[in-house]
């Protein structure tokens, strides 16, 4: 019985089912749209987008500030005793014949920081690190955007080939019964050997017919990744596939990736807003000097009318109680630092072992292109041989469609293999962050 796995029968539209033209799809063109078209890098960027809006946020904070209040007030009938001269009135009284009920008020105060312990300063300094940071988070997401399209066009190109071989034995099969019934028709074969290649013809027709399937749920797969319409019908150009890279040495791929990797630079980066968090956690412990200046006009109908009182000068902060107040906050800055540190160390054994999988994944790939070229060779010596013999009543109907199925096989694991060969390459340029 014929036996495809699923995982290589994956794609090419069956022919009835859509009514467009096929598209060529190269390699580098899946990765360009892919980039394009990503959810995921769009998203991506909004962090970038909101790193840039907090250094504005902090050089707003520079800016200066306005205010603007104002008040009625309604007042019961207080007791006023005025310690000014108001001169002699119609009593001789104090000032408690003045009647007062209502006052109102108005105040525009201004302030411009022009010290503040360095906060801004150092605020600013640490958040461009930060956005410097996100930049290379999202170019460490494009490369597994990147790599992820490799798979997917890889796919694309192991059920291409797997429909083609498995549609032309399914042709072969074909012929084999309408050859077998005229041999049964003439007493030339026993009808249960016609059984058995209608039934080989079954299973071939069924394995086709999950490759088609297979191929309509991939082909939605790969326009969603590449932002395409759902019904394009994509064919991959497998001229990529029948080249190998050289795999060079574990070691230089390793020192490419620690020179390379954008999450390995990102987490350095932070490390440097980090130490820069500290300056600006020991900015408490300086004083915060800022220009000031105010307008305010009174009314109380009666007493005072003031329209024009202004001010201005020079506003100083200090809080002695920082003193005792940062220590927490500057010692949970030294631990941030502390603890990107001991990331780095983390992130650097965590490459090390990414690219030595990768690294041995490609030297294995490579192997079994080397092997799977020899099954092949020495499966279609083998259904030479059978057919031979069977054509010499030597072997049974059995022995050649076993054949017959092991050379099939042994063609679409060579191609699936080639195609893993091309995928195993890009991931290991993907580990040591040399993709594009």
């Amino acid at each position: 019985m014929l036996s495809i796995p699923v995982g290589i029968v994956l794609m090419l539209l069956s022919s009835g089912s859509f009514a467009q033209t096929t598209r060529t799809l190269t390699l580098g063109d899946a990765v360009t749209l892919s980039v394009q078209n990503s959810k995921q890098l769009q998203l991506s960027q909004k962090n970038i987008d909101l790193a840039l809006l907090n250094i504005r946020q902090i050089k707003e904070n520079q800016l200066p500030s306005l205010g603007l209040s104002a008040s009625y007030l309604r007042l019961n009938t207080p007791n006023i005793d005025l310690k000014i001269n108001r001169g002699a009135d119609s009593t001789g009284g104090s000032g408690s014949s003045l009647n007062v009920h209502q006052a109102m008020y108005g105040m525009l105060s201004a302030s411009m920081p022009l010290f503040s312990g360095f906060r801004f300063k150092y605020g600013i300094e640490s958040a461009k690190y930060l956005e410097q940071a996100v930049r290379l988070d999202v170019e460490f997401e494009r490369t597994s955007v990147i790599e992820n399209t490799v798979a997917a066009y890889s796919n694309l190109y192991k059920s291409q080939r797997a429909v083609a071989l498995v549609s032309e034995n399914l042709r072969r099969e074909q012929e084999r019964v309408t050859e077998f019934k005229n041999r049964e028709k003439n007493g030339l074969l026993a009808r249960n050997d016609l059984m058995k290649a209608q039934l080989q013809e079954s299973n071939v027709q069924l394995a086709l017919l999950n490759a088609e399937n297979d191929h309509k749920l991939t082909i939605i797969h790969m326009n969603l990744l590449l932002g395409l319409s759902e019904n394009t019908v994509l064919e991959a150009d497998s001229s990529i596939f029948n080249s190998l890279q050289d795999e060079g040495s574990a070691v230089t791929w390793e020192q490419n990736a620690m020179e390379n990797r954008k999450d390995f630079a990102a987490n350095a980066i932070r490390q440097k807003s980090a130490n820069v968090d500290i300056k600006v956690a020991k900015a408490d412990l300086y004083p915060s000097v800022a220009l000031t200046a105010g307008y305010v006009a009174l009314s109380i109908p009666g007493v005072a009318t003031i329209p024009n009182a202004m001010n201005a000068g020079l506003g100083v902060r200090y809080d002695i109680a920082s003193f005792w107040k940062s220590g927490a906050k500057i010692a949970q800055a030294k631990t941030r630092v502390e603890q990107l540190k001991t990331s780095e160390g983390i992130l650097a054994d965590r490459i090390h072992l990414e690219v030595s999988t990768a690294y041995y994944n490609y030297v294995l790939a490579k192997k079994k292109i080397e092997v799977y070229g020899r099954a092949i060779e020495q499966a279609d010596e083998n259904y030479r041989i059978t057919k031979n013999k069977f054509d010499n009543s030597l072997v049974t109907t059995t022995e050649l469609l076993d054949a017959d199925v092991a050379q099939l096989q042994s063609k679409i694991n060579l191609e699936a293999a080639k195609a893993d060969a091309v995928v195993a390459y890009k991931k290991l340029e993907q580990t040591a962050g040399l993709i594009q």
